[in-house]
């Protein structure tokens, strides 16, 4: 219900072609894709629970919680995690590749884990209500969204044999698509259209979120979030023209 919905699929596609900007065959990357898919959706599941962002639609339907119940859904979220997992170690590129895939995996784990994603929205939900700073909404961002964004890129580069530095690229490359999206997903929450967007808008500000246009105002997110495509763009030099 949750993993093959209309989600956009950011993540995987990321995977798959920082794979191809250094080798053409993408089939080693396939099964990480699958899993950063997986590791994201169990994200949502658990973020638009009650105890967190008491989210009740998500991608254009009712939210996991509201169609099975919290208990099903808390288990639907644990499962695609080590579903995850078990589709990176279970792949045949590992026996072909280990060490490579290993690098992949340790990136994914790290990013998606307590020092990456998990760490941002612990501070997220710690922060709810209080005065926005630019330094801590900075952090949030880096690692709520930022960290599952540049993992995919770096485990596509790393499954392809990319060197040291197409990986600083790729990093730069990811974090600053990362920052950029989720200062305009906090746009959106403003001006967005619940029903284009198949969520419900404002809910960052009844629930004093620590966001961008919160700290900065809208017209500067919009600037800072053009400025960090910008950086993303100009991180690609590396890969040349066909990058």
């Amino acid at each position: 219900y949750a993993l093959m919905g209309s989600g956009k699929r950011v993540r995987p596609i990321l995977c798959l072609a920082s794979s191809e900007a250094v080798c053409s065959d993408r089939q080693a990357a396939l099964a990480v894709a699958c899993a950063l898919e997986m590791i994201h959706t169990y994200s949502l599941i658990h973020d638009d629970l009650p105890a967190m962002d008491d989210d009740d639609f998500r991608r254009g339907k009712p939210a996991s919680h509201r169609v099975f119940g919290e208990n099903i859904a808390i288990l639907a979220g644990d499962g695609l995690l080590n579903m995850a997992y078990e589709t990176m170690l279970s792949a045949p590129l590992c026996a072909e590749k280990p060490l490579q895939a290993l690098a992949a995996m340790r990136v994914i784990s790290e990013r998606a884990g307590v020092r990456g994603m998990i760490a941002g929205q612990t501070l997220d939900v710690k922060l709810e209500g209080s005065r926005p700073q630019g330094e801590l909404v900075a952090y949030i961002h880096r690692h709520k969204t930022a960290d599952l964004i540049a993992a995919p890129v770096l485990a596509g580069l790393l499954l392809a044999g990319a060197g040291e530095e197409q990986l600083q690229a790729g990093q730069r490359y990811g974090e600053s698509l990362g920052l950029a999206f989720q200062m305009v997903d906090d746009l959106l929450d403003i001006t967005g259209d619940a029903q284009a967007m198949g969520k419900r808008t404002g809910m960052d500000a009844a629930r004093g979120k620590m966001t961008w246009p919160a700290v900065f105002g809208a017209e500067q997110t919009r600037r800072d979030a053009g400025q960090a495509v910008s950086q993303a763009g100009e991180a690609l030099a590396v890969f040349g023209p066909s990058g």
